[in-house]
């Protein structure tokens, strides 16, 4: 029930973060037409020279915008808590920590997506993207509870163990960066081009013109991700120690170990070329293909792939 009534409270905190960007678009439009502009002469307008005469915006316009922005984030701490309890009742169900198949590991992820985001939004007030962040949460909650919900029940004999709690700890708290991370530099790539083509007259300011600049969402993108890097690092490094007192070895080229792997690799390399002047764009398309590799590591591997993580339950 608790995570039904999050499903709910993140679909009401989307429609009022989207009401905000409306109400935001609407109050710019009509600032954009000054007052006693003439529509039309005599010969352009049928011999009846027009005047357009916008509604004054004398604040309300600015209220409206910081009262949807307010219930979209009032609406996400709410969906946040609810989801908080249905994660840490799963975890009191099957007496563990939660994180033994897909659709808890989903579940805990999309917490972590949330819990990012609402980090970011207390220290860098990134109300805005709360648009991009909610959808994604709410669609990996829909697809847990309905495609990889399965009971809560006993872990495999390899899988008791206090690594549990700190390997896949890591990994989730990761999924919710990485995830982070993608947006941030969807959105930089997207600001970008836009700005080329503002630049070069061929687009007016529009819907992308109402993100952040360019080079703050290029920093924020960084940001995130020189924090997740470390943090996957550990997560890898804990799950070898973890294999050596499971299974005997520290690194057997599992499936999972190698796509972990090739994760980390890409995710270098994002970070060396983001170091590199002019590489910028370049580097965000990198962090895009990791995450595509993260995403691959979770979903591919344990749906195709069998192996020591086969863990899925489906």
């Amino acid at each position: 029930m608790f995570m039904y009534s999050a499903i709910a409270v993140y679909a009401m905190a989307f429609l009022a973060t989207a009401a905000e960007w409306v109400v935001d678009a609407r109050r710019a439009r009509r600032a954009a037409v000054p007052a006693g502009v003439a529509a039309g002469t005599g010969a352009e307008a049928g011999g009846v020279a027009t005047l357009v005469r916008p509604a004054p915006d004398d604040g309300a316009g600015e209220y409206q915008v910081e009262r949807w922005g307010r219930i979209g984030v009032s609406l996400t701490v709410l969906a946040f808590l609810l989801h908080l309890a249905a994660v840490a009742c799963r975890g009191f169900s099957a007496q563990r920590m939660p994180w033994g198949n897909m659709y808890e590991f989903s579940t805990g992820g999309g917490l972590a997506v949330t819990g990012v985001y609402l980090f970011l939004l207390a220290r860098y007030k990134v109300r805005w993207l709360g648009l991009f962040v909610l959808p994604l949460v709410l669609g990996t909650l829909l697809l847990a509870v309905t495609v990889l919900y399965v009971d809560s029940g006993e872990l495999l004999p390899a899988l008791k163990s206090y690594w549990l709690a700190v390997h896949v700890t890591a990994a989730v708290i990761s999924s919710g960066l990485f995830t982070i991370g993608a947006v941030a530099s969807v959105l930089y790539l997207l600001r970008s081009r836009h700005d080329a083509r503002v630049a070069a007259g061929v687009a007016p300011g529009g819907f992308w013109g109402r993100l952040p600049d360019a080079a703050r969402l290029d920093k924020l993108a960084y940001r995130v991700h020189a924090v997740v890097f470390p943090l996957w690092t550990f997560a890898i490094v804990a799950g070898a120690v973890w294999a050596e007192a499971a299974w005997g070895r520290y690194w057997g080229w599992d499936p999972k170990e190698v796509w972990s792997f090739v994760t980390w690799v890409v995710y270098a390399a994002y970070l060396h070329a983001r170091a590199t002047v002019g590489w910028k764009e370049r580097a965000a398309v990198i962090a895009l293909v990791g995450y595509g590799t993260f995403l691959f590591n979770y979903f591919g591997v344990n749906i195709l792939f069998s192996g020591l993580h086969s863990y899925s339950g489906l």
